[in-house]
């Protein structure tokens, strides 16, 4: 399964709750760590980097992984990668779509409210049937 940049903006913009346009910037820089591959090494990321990874995990747009080798003089070496839960940005980005749907319609509601006539809010504030 193949994520874009567009798959990871809008599935962060729905649910990390940021517009659009923050939310291209947050994928455009995680994509640009992955490049074309599933997983990354943990040590590629600066500290400030690491917290949009946390956030994301959070979210469940990333997961976590750790390898335990044993070196040759017997220590024990760990390797800590994240992974992109292609499924999970894919299920955020669908509800990202129904979502502004459902904006716009809210929109269209407001709008169809502003269209009523004056005496008609006056009627139903006075008791009155219409």
């Amino acid at each position: 399964m193949i994520i874009t940049l567009e798959d990871l903006a809008t599935a962060i913009a729905a649910r990390v709750d940021i517009d659009v346009e923050a939310a291209m910037k947050d994928a455009n820089f995680v994509m640009d760590l992955f490049g074309f591959e599933d997983r990354i090494i943990d040590n590629i990321l600066e500290p400030e980097d690491r917290q949009l990874f946390y956030i994301l995990e959070e979210e469940g747009m990333l997961l976590t992984e750790r390898e335990e080798t044993t070196i040759y003089d017997g220590r024990s070496w760990r390797t800590h990668y994240w992974y992109l839960n292609k499924e999970m940005i894919k299920r955020y980005k669908a509800e990202g779509r129904r979502k502004r749907k459902y904006e716009r319609e809210d929109k269209d509601i407001a709008d169809l409210y502003k269209e009523l006539p004056d005496e008609l809010w006056f009627s139903r504030e006075l008791g009155e049937d219409i």
